[in-house]
């Protein structure tokens, strides 16, 4: 016997069994998003090299250790994508969607990441994105987070995250408190040597060190300089009305200081919805704004704001915390067929079910054998009614529709049984 190939460690596959549960927190998300009159758009999931050091950042975790990264046979340098921002700024800026628009877009598809897998995070994992450009006012920020406040409403799942949010300014005081940051923790090497991502972040991006998780690196943070302290006045009353929006629409948060997101292009407003339903307090959804970012990549000065939530992490939640999720069964109408000249009547019945009561979902048994046999494979399909043929309903033009959990049955002329399986149904 050849030997099996499994799956590669941290890519999964999706089975039957959890599709219909993806597929409902699916329709959800693209429902609130068409709510709001918001566009798809489907990006490569190979990109150049580059695009990703030169959006993401070259010093980040992701570009120095986690992306999946080859030669193609002409020899460039490719990646596999392991987020969709640069991409989706990258197609706006080839195709001219973006200079003197605006433009309200969003994505879902997966991305790839060289990380340890554990639960909720994997090295293949799917990710839905919205990306906003042409609009620099801090309303824009506001219906990005009343956008997914509405989204976790619709999950069951918003009485289970928080809102953190904070401003981390503009470039130039990102970089002033990072060069005053370094200072301070110069001081405190002997700390900080307990973490050694810590230390290599001192030089490459000091403002990660902020969300480290050791706890005695925290304790030396609490006396850092603050970034609130580094912001010029435009950051400011940016974030003042956005807090005040906020207020005014209802939505509850919680200013965190630390809060600066993993990538270089973020300035201004940053946010996360984070839970601890699933253990240690995990995001489930991040984000902020990138005004920098087109024009870093080539394009003309453009505003830009958006958010991105894993699907893996945000499903493990729904199904921790929403039990009242009725996922439909992929078959409604099961039909079993035996005898002289059946064959033909199931397949025509088949598509007669197809053509004219297409939101049934009819499956045809295909597999021969008894009619004992073809009853079993009903009961597994989970479908609700089993529609039998046999040789004297051919001849009376008749189907026998048995409910599968009742037992109950009759018969019902072929000519109407579109009418009677969609009452019953």
């Amino acid at each position: 016997m050849a030997k099996t190939i499994q799956a590669i460690r941290g890519m999964n596959d999706c089975l039957p069994t959890e599709t219909p549960l993806w597929q409902w927190v699916e329709s959800k998300i693209r429902h609130v998003l068409a709510s709001y009159g918001y566009a798809e758009i489907r990006m490569p999931i190979v990109e150049s090299t580059p695009l990703f050091a030169r959006a993401i950042g070259d010093e980040t975790d992701v570009v120095n250790k986690e992306m999946f990264t080859f030669r193609d046979n002409a020899d460039e340098l490719l990646s596999l994508r392991p987020e969709g921002t640069a991409g989706c700024v990258r197609a706006g800026i080839e195709h001219g969607l973006l200079y003197n628009q605006e433009q309200r877009l969003w994505y879902m598809g997966p991305m790839f990441r060289y990380e340890r897998p554990q639960k909720g995070r994997y090295r293949q994992f799917h990710q839905v994105g919205v990306e906003i450009f042409g609009i620099a006012n801090p309303e824009i920020d506001a219906e990005l987070i009343m956008l997914t406040a509405r989204l976790w409403k619709e999950l069951g799942i918003f009485e289970h995250v928080k809102l953190e949010l904070n401003s981390i300014g503009s470039l130039e005081s990102r970089r002033n408190y990072s060069r005053d940051l370094v200072a301070f923790l110069q001081n405190h090497l002997d700390v900080l040597q307990q973490d050694p991502d810590c230390v290599r972040r001192l030089t490459t991006n000091p403002l990660r060190i902020l969300d480290t998780k050791n706890a005695a690196i925290q304790a030396v943070l609490n006396n850092a300089p603050k970034l609130h302290d580094y912001l010029d006045e435009e950051a400011r009353e940016h974030f003042s009305t956005l807090c005040g929006l906020l207020d005014a629409l209802g939505i509850q948060y919680t200013i965190n200081p630390k809060l600066v997101r993993g990538l270089d292009y973020y300035n201004k407003t940053v946010f996360e919805w984070v839970t601890t339903a699933l253990g240690a307090q995990g995001t489930v959804c991040g984000g902020g704004r990138y005004d920098g970012l087109v024009e870093q990549l080539g394009g003309h000065a453009t505003e830009g704001v958006g958010f991105a939530m894993g699907l893996e992490r945000l499903i493990l939640l729904v199904q921790e915390v929403n039990g009242n999720i009725v996922t439909a069964n992929p078959v409604d109408v099961y039909i079993v067929y035996s005898g002289e000249g059946t064959t033909i009547a199931a397949f025509l019945l088949a598509e007669k079910l197809r053509s004219e009561a297409p939101h049934l979902r009819t499956m045809l048994h295909c597999s021969g054998g008894a009619f004992k046999k073809q009853f079993k494979r009903a009961d597994k399909s989970g479908a609700q009614f089993a529609l039998v043929i046999g040789e004297t309903e051919v001849q009376a033009q008749n189907v026998l529709a048995k409910h599968l959990v009742s037992g109950e049955q009759e018969t019902v002329a072929v000519a109407d049984i579109v009418a009677y399986l969609t009452n019953k149904l």
